[in-house]
């Protein structure tokens, strides 16, 4: 067992456990934990400065994930989208492969709380097996993501033989992967892991940062190793109420994120998930948002936000061109001209 496993066996995964170390009540967090896991590593812990700050809010169960009917477990249309299991094909020329099923964190606002962390959810190696089946015989397909679930919470040998498999592929012409462990789990990249991903260039890394103080001198240094391996970097972070919907902390953030070599690439609007809508802010505060970066910062500081449009129907920047009220009801029109309604936050 490598390090970086020893330390995210140590990881936190119940209310009692979360109680060793805070002063809260763990019987409330029960039920939200046998329906949504829990997994907290040690090195994200040790981030959160006092119950319901920005850290805790992420990682931390709350009962109002219960709360929540209005919104789907799959409002992206991701298993409509499934021509065979764990692949996801939304758009001509690429498609996200999801080769995990586990974190490093259970993100209280993830896209895919309906799976993630779920034995149910698990790819088997005959999944693997059909969906580069799928990929070899679609010639369209030139850009693979690798998604999850973390990609990086395979073994290094389970991931070099899945990159190796995809750059068989004539016509696969880059990989991505999407991943938070170098933020939640920093010692996960190691020397070994850089080396092993630098043979499969064009290689391209969108980690998960959404708070300023995710950059620690661990994260930075775990960002500057896939850096140095020659691996371009972005992020993508999601807006999230009480953790970074005011100007001043996405802005310290965007710049930061420069700094360590992170090339802020998304902010995106809450998906419509069910089990997360006490964080989702209205549309406007994201576009104020923007308006606070753009000239007041570098343009490379300047990420673009988007909503992903429920249905399947892809991802739309919020711009005003692409936005419109009918009747106080928000409306969003996408790259094929397509609109649909878009529930925003009521007042």
């Amino acid at each position: 067992m490598e390090q970086w496993q020893r330390t995210l066996a140590d990881s936190i995964d119940s209310p009692a456990q979360l109680a060793g170390h805070f002063n809260v009540d763990p019987e409330p967090l029960a039920a939200v934990v046998a329906r949504y896991p829990m997994r907290v590593t040690p090195h994200y812990l040790g981030l959160i400065r006092e119950p319901g700050d920005p850290i805790w809010r992420q990682c931390v169960p709350d009962p109002l994930e219960l709360c929540d009917d209005r919104q789907l477990d799959d409002p992206l249309d991701e298993e409509r989208l499934s021509p065979v299991p764990g692949l996801i094909h939304r758009y001509p020329d690429r498609v996200v492969w999801l080769v995990s099923a586990v974190c490093a964190v259970y993100c209280r606002f993830c896209m895919r709380k309906r799976s993630v962390g779920c034995a149910c959810g698990a790819p088997v190696s005959a999944a693997l097996d059909r969906a580069l089946d799928y990929i070899a015989a679609n010639g369209e397909i030139r850009d693979v993501i690798l998604s999850g679930g973390d990609p990086l919470l395979l073994a290094d040998e389970v991931l070099d033989d899945l990159l190796s498999r995809l750059r068989r592929i004539d016509h696969v012409e880059i990989v991505r992967i999407g991943s938070r462990v170098p933020v939640t789990l920093p010692e996960r990249i190691t020397p070994k892991l850089c080396l092993m991903l630098k043979k499969h260039q064009p290689l391209y890394l969108n980690t998960h940062f959404n708070h300023p103080r995710e950059i620690t001198p661990e994260s930075s240094a775990a960002c500057a190793m896939l850096a140095d391996a020659g691996i371009p970097l972005g992020n993508q972070s999601v807006l999230l109420r009480g953790v970074n919907d005011e100007p001043a902390v996405m802005k310290s953030l965007m710049q930061k994120l420069l700094a360590i070599r992170v090339r802020p690439y998304y902010i995106h609007q809450m998906d419509l998930v069910r089990g997360t809508g006490h964080f989702r802010t209205k549309v406007e505060q994201g576009i104020g948002i923007m308006e606070a970066l753009r000239g007041h910062t570098s343009g490379l500081a300047t990420p673009c936000f988007v909503i992903d449009l429920p249905g399947g129907k892809g991802k739309v920047p919020l711009l005003p061109e692409y936005l419109r009220r009918e009747e106080g009801r928000l409306r969003v029109r996408n790259y094929l001209g397509e609109e649909a309604e878009y529930p925003d936050v009521a007042d």
